[in-house]
């Protein structure tokens, strides 16, 4: 396949060097224009795939810029950069036909995969197409997208059809991990028998060996009735098992004998019945470090993890946002009996600079609002809620309240002044980095449950988390 070429317009050395490097490494050739001169004169003297454009430059306006480079080669598909706060700036963008822009700062993962899915969509469309064509639903097995990441995955479940390997799918919530059970199982062998899910961590522990594999009446206090478990439901189709991670440790011990024996003993039974499933779990942990911190078996984890899915996080699959958005508003509109059809250019803007902690779930969410409360033909900015309005995240909210269990705060310490003076000499943001996770730890990994003890809201802390990431990224790609 023929390299997909790039002109990178950035003004700061430093900036322009690191962005090459991060396309070259993706394969683009890249062509490095530091002024909107130099960057005129690389649009005239070749047709490139994608242009990455900051907005801020020495000698003109990037949207200038911009709107030179659609008069001259408009099969070109633009992303902008910009800085922080100036939205305005962005849906000025937007109308001009940019195909994706970005708010800084952003991650090395989001810049690469922006621009990947800029030159993937011209090269699809090819000359005269329109962009329209090139953000194009596309559906398959209940996903929606056409992100190069996301057909990825598409081809991942594909290539599963006739197997019935252990699948490991892994992302953060509301990224659609249950989709992915379900869409494994629909392209299987499987698919007309049963598909059971099961989320480990919405179970009482002293309930959750009993959802799985079952029980016989009188075996414990309110065993008024045999109970078949999910696992001899899911006979002859596929049991998912969600959020694994969350799992007791006593009870994976007892998976993991299910596995290697393909039988199960029902709370109060003596004898095994013998069951044939295929395995899907899912988690929105990192399996590795819950195994280092020795809440998760090793052995088990090995077992599992034969074919590992992960799926990407909105902000990595920007060019997905609005193809999502107006799906979700074609259906709720239509539930809902409402004329709303598509979104204007600043809600456009507003909606792809995000982060979308809450993924796909958070986005569905919003629309959902949107299309309840409002009318018209067009979602405007006004519609919006006060935090998208301000390019903020959305507070948690608005996520569903079964992932926000009571929390009893502990109390303050005496002697919390004397430990305190020990940090006397730190970096506040590194103290602060080691409060937050040294909390989440304590949690067994749930944010909600450390955002409950720390008196902040959840939002807050995935936004420290990004930023964290980020940093450790910048420091990486210096080193």
């Amino acid at each position: 396949m023929a390299s997909r070429r790039a002109l990178l317009v950035e003004d700061t050395p430093s900036m322009a060097m690191l962005y090459s490097k991060l396309l070259e490494r993706e394969g683009f050739t890249v062509t490095v224009a530091r002024t909107a001169e130099a960057g005129r004169a690389g649009i005239e003297s070749c047709n490139h795939d994608v242009l990455l454009l900051d907005l801020m430059l020495p000698d003109g306006s990037g949207l200038e810029l911009l709107e030179f480079a659609g008069r001259i080669s408009p099969d070109t598909r633009a992303v902008v950069i910009t800085a922080d706060g100036s939205i305005n700036r962005a849906v000025e963008a937007m109308r001009l036909g940019a195909f994706d822009f970005m708010v800084k700062p952003f991650s090395e993962t989001a810049f690469v995969a922006s621009a990947r899915n800029a030159a993937d969509a011209k090269l699809k469309t090819g000359t005269g197409a329109s962009q329209e064509s090139a953000t194009a639903s596309k559906n398959f097995q209940g996903f929606i997208g056409n992100a190069p990441s996301m057909n990825a995955v598409y081809e991942r479940i594909e290539h599963l059809g006739g197997s019935n390997a252990t699948v490991f799918i892994t992302g953060e919530s509301g990224t659609g991990k249950e989709v992915c059970a379900q869409a494994i199982h629909s392209v299987s062998n499987r698919a007309k028998s049963p598909f059971i899910a099961l989320n480990c961590g919405a179970i009482p522990t002293e309930l959750i060996e009993s959802e799985v594999f079952g029980h016989l009446k009188g075996s414990f206090t309110g065993a008024i009735a045999d109970n078949l478990g999910a696992a001899r439901a899911a006979d002859g189709g596929t049991l998912f098992l969600d959020e694994i991670c969350e799992m007791d440790l006593n009870l994976q011990t007892k998976l993991l004998r299910f596995l290697q024996t393909s039988t199960v003993t029902p709370v109060g039974a003596t004898r095994p019945v013998p069951v044939d499933v295929r395995i899907v779990c899912a988690t929105n942990r990192d399996p590795a470090t819950e195994v280092r911190a020795g809440r998760f078996r090793e052995d088990l984890f090995f077992r599992l993890h034969v074919v590992p899915i992960h799926l990407p996080p909105l902000r990595e699959r920007a060019s997905d946002i609005m193809i999502l958005a107006r799906h979700f508003l074609k259906a709720f509109a239509k539930e809902e009996n409402k004329a709303l059809h598509d979104f204007d250019a600043e809600a456009t803007a507003r909606l792809m600079a995000m982060r979308w902690p809450g993924n796909v779930r958070q986005l569905e969410n919003l629309i959902r609002m949107i299309t309840a409360v409002h009318d018209g033909e067009m979602v405007t900015a006004s519609m919006l809620p006060p935090e998208v309005e301000t390019g903020a995240i959305v507070p948690s909210t608005t996520l569903p309240p079964e992932i926000l269990p009571e929390v009893t705060e502990p109390a303050i310490p005496p002697s919390l002044a004397g430990r305190v003076s020990a940090l006397i000499g730190e970096e506040l943001a590194e103290v602060e980095r080691a409060l937050i996770e040294a909390t989440i730890d304590s949690c067994g990994g749930s944010i909600p449950k450390a955002a409950r003890i720390l008196n902040v809201s959840p939002s807050t802390i995935y936004r420290k988390k990004e930023g964290w990431a980020d940093r450790d990224e910048g420091r990486k790609a210096r080193a």
